[in-house]
């Protein structure tokens, strides 16, 4: 993607707590259909000098929308100038750069394929085409539209890196695929074994926080360790690799005793946050935990996927969370997101940071304990719910609970909580269709039925899809994240789906509040709302494959 101007984290500490439905931050689908056989049997003498003016009028209004980030009211507004002149092939491709803002990549695509059609010689045409695709993990259709590109702009350097960081990719997609059923160990085996021949020791330099141990040896881990180590962090200081292995395999002892449905009952006297897409924006996060405070006993915590990637500061953020989840394991749980897989962390930087701060070991074993993560957690109340229960779906021991999943539901109709729990997910990746894939990529939409992706990626299912199986199921509604909103959270569906994002300021450009949920015994809601603080002078996207940071921010 094209560089665009980017703004730094507002530093105000304006939190407040709402229980208001946000407005969605999503945009529509495309007015207009592209292409089709009207719209390829136009020409220029079908469109008034009028209808081209205000076309013009409105083009000028999105760019102003989308260089002040407000890229829903843009894609509207090239909507908009799309109907008055669909001939005009520049505003195909405007609305194909705004929805890949919006993270949109399906329609992106459709609509770059669009302006491509409309003028075959368009270059910047097939670089939006090239961002969507390489958005949608399909590496050689983005290789061949780089490809194409350079043949109408050769002396464009720009595009000439990020075609060979793209093949570099694909050749290590495919080589990872012919060596994966050579490998027999897990990294945890592997860990395990480095450690025992003494390969892992803690450097004598190291003058941090220290990973207390026991009589015997073995490594421990303590609130204290775990609070010094969030202020050295912060501090912009690293741990020895020993202690984040020790971690890692802290958290992978409990991960692996987990269904990939897990049941959380809330007892009386307790709460439980849920904690929307975090990316790797550390020092948000941790303004997030002092307003959440640390899991305790009468206290959970639930990250509901997408820990890393994006941010800079990834690694800071999945330690963090790891290490809570050894010290709290029954209140500290971690729902994988999409972006807990090889394939999103390859391209968007955790793979390339985890390298660098740890080494290639390090990532494999991060890679692994990913896969042991949960897919959806059910929480459930264990008081009567308060007020009225009229339309309110219940359990059946009349009770709330909450189906909390990264993406949201299903391609079908019919999948129960006994499907979900039974998913065979330790070692595997998500893929791009099954219960799995579509667990942790689909989005809402708000028309009935189900529909095509606009990620590209996944369905994205209806409110009567919603109902049915909060009906079929007992569930008061589902909670995901996946999407950006801009007030942090939304509620769709006839108050059935509700998103929560947790990443203020996405990627340091999007302006939004971060929020999380606040569940009690009685499953009543509170929604919190927080900003975006300053952190350190360093990019979002610092460690994505060479060149494509811009292309995919």
């Amino acid at each position: 993607m094209a560089s665009t101007s980017t703004s730094t984290s507002p530093g105000t500490n304006s939190d407040s707590a709402s229980s208001h439905p946000s407005t969605p931050a999503t945009s529509t689908p495309a007015s207009s259909q592209p292409p089709s056989p009207t719209l390829s049997k136009l020409s220029l003498q079908d469109v008034s000098e009028e209808a081209r003016a205000e076309a013009a009028k409105l083009k000028a209004e999105a760019n102003k929308a989308f260089v002040s980030h407000e890229f829903n009211r843009a894609a509207d507004l090239y909507s908009q100038a799309i109907e008055k002149n669909p001939l005009d092939a520049t505003l195909w491709c405007n609305r194909a750069y705004t929805r890949i803002k919006l993270e949109e990549h399906g329609y992106g695509l459709a609509d770059a394929t669009t302006a491509i059609e409309l003028d075959p010689k368009y270059a910047k045409a097939y670089y939006r085409r090239a961002t969507c695709y390489l958005q949608t993990l399909k590496y050689k259709q983005a290789i061949a539209d780089f490809k194409k590109l350079l043949t109408l702009e050769p002396q464009n350097q720009l595009v000439r890196m990020q075609l060979d960081s793209t093949q570099k990719i694909l050749r290590k997609v495919e080589f990872e695929k012919a060596i994966e059923m050579e490998e027999e160990k897990s990294p945890v085996e592997r860990c395990f074994e480095i450690i025992a021949e003494g390969g892992c020791e803690v450097d004598k330099t190291y003058a941090g926080p220290v990973l207390p141990q026991n009589e015997d040896g073995k490594y421990k881990i303590t609130a204290e360790f775990v609070r010094d180590m969030i202020q050295w962090f912060k501090d912009g200081k690293t741990i020895p690799r020993r202690y984040v292995w020790e971690i890692v395999l802290g958290a992978h002892s409990h991960f692996v005793q987990e269904e990939s449905l897990v049941n959380v009952d809330i007892e009386d006297g307790m709460t439980i946050d849920v904690i929307g897409d975090v990316h790797g924006q550390y020092y948000d996060y941790l303004h997030l935990l002092s307003l959440t405070g640390e899991p305790n006993e009468k206290h959970a915590l639930l990250m509901n996927g997408d820990l890393v990637d994006r941010g800079s500061w990834s690694i800071e953020v999945i330690i963090t969370a790891l290490a809570f989840k050894w010290l709290y394991p029954k209140r500290m749980y971690i729902n994988r997101g999409n972006h807990e897989s090889k394939e999103m962390n390859r391209t968007y930087g955790f793979e390339g940071e985890a390298k660098h701060k740890f080494g290639e070991q390090t990532y494999k074993l991060f890679a692994h304990i990913f896969t042991e993560m949960p897919l959806a957690t059910l929480v459930s109340a264990t008081k009567p719910p308060v007020g009225s229960t009229k339309n309110v779906i219940l359990s059946p021991e009349g009770r709330k609970r909450y189906f909390v999943v990264h993406g949201g539901l299903f391609s079908k109709d019919g999948v129960t909580l006994d499907d979900v729990r039974q998913i065979r997910r330790i070692g595997q990746q998500p893929g791009q269709e099954g219960l799995m894939c579509v667990l942790l990529w689909t989005d809402p939409q708000e028309l009935p039925g189900r529909g095509p992706s606009k990620r590209g990626v996944g369905i994205a299912f209806g409110p009567d899809v919603t109902k049915r199986w909060c009906e079929a199921n007992g569930v008061t509604g589902v909670i995901r994240s996946h999407e950006v909103r801009q007030d942090g959270y939304s509620i769709e569906h006839n108050g059935l789906c509700t998103t929560v994002f947790s990443a203020p300021n996405y990627v340091d450009q999007a302006g939004n509040k971060g929020a999380f949920i606040r569940i009690d015994a009685a499953g009543s809601q509170q929604y919190t709302q927080f900003e975006a603080q300053p952190h350190p002078p360093m990019k979002p996207m610092a460690y994505a494959s060479g060149g494509l940071a811009s292309l995919l921010m």
